[in-house]
């Protein structure tokens, strides 16, 4: 199946675009060139989310790829409140597609991130939120679910091209038992897989499309097995 028509690929100017906010992470620079940040990233951004957003429901039906600002665009202001790096602007486009029944921060889904120096893909769940956190453990040492998991990670590490990360706790938690097979994923705060390259020549062609796709299809089933999770509970 080919890309969409719409989108032609990312230009060098959506990347120079970055590198300059970089170097002058200010609002009056940036009210300058709004009309740079919205012709040189945002429009084939759109055009993006909509490409891969149809090859993606071939294999997520309920997939969500809505091109507006926080749906699967990600806010380019920075959130400043409790941070010591002030800076008013983030240094990169960052796209979520996701899928289930809870806010779509709360939702597994497939993640874009690219900036001058690299384009990451990651498919999974950040940080569950709080109340997922118990029917997240029960999974894990579930005799079903965890050896699900344990074989999707498995496939994953055996490839030697995804990374799994979301550890975050050093203690397995109270009323867990710290030899189970799958006590390495007690100590998650979210769950993920993710993979990253220096700029490819596909970021700057239809062929972005084809090229998330596949990596995106072969980190499907960590997504499976997290939508499962939230539609439990």
């Amino acid at each position: 199946m080919n890309p969409a028509p719409d989108f032609t690929g990312f230009s060098q100017k959506s990347l120079s675009f970055f590198k300059e906010l970089a170097g002058n992470n200010n609002k009056m620079w940036f009210d300058q060139h709004r009309a740079d940040y919205e012709h040189q990233v945002l429009d084939p951004a759109r055009d993006f989310i909509g490409a891969l957003g149809d090859r993606l429901k071939t294999i997520v039906p309920g997939i969500q790829a809505d091109p507006r600002v926080n749906k699967t665009l990600f806010r380019i202001n920075r959130d400043t409140r409790f941070r010591h790096d002030k800076t008013p602007y983030k240094t990169h486009l960052a796209l979520w597609f996701w899928e289930g029944p809870r806010p779509r921060m709360e939702c597994s889904g497939f993640y874009f991130h690219l900036e001058p120096s690299k384009l990451l893909l990651g498919v999974g769940l950040y940080c569950f939120p709080r109340d997922l956190v118990d029917a997240y453990r029960q999974s894990v040492v579930h005799p079903r679910e965890g050896k699900t998991l344990s074989r999707v990670v498995s496939s994953f590490r055996e490839k030697g091209i995804y990374t799994v990360g979301g550890q975050h706790f050093k203690k397995t938690p109270s009323g867990y038992d710290a030899g189970h097979p799958n006590a390495e994923f007690l100590l998650y705060k979210g769950l993920h897989a993710g993979v990253e390259w220096p700029v490819p020549a596909e970021v700057f062609s239809p062929n972005l499309v084809d090229f998330c796709f596949d990596h995106f299809k072969q980190m499907l089933p960590l997504h499976r097995w997290l939508l499962a999770l939230t539609q439990r509970t």
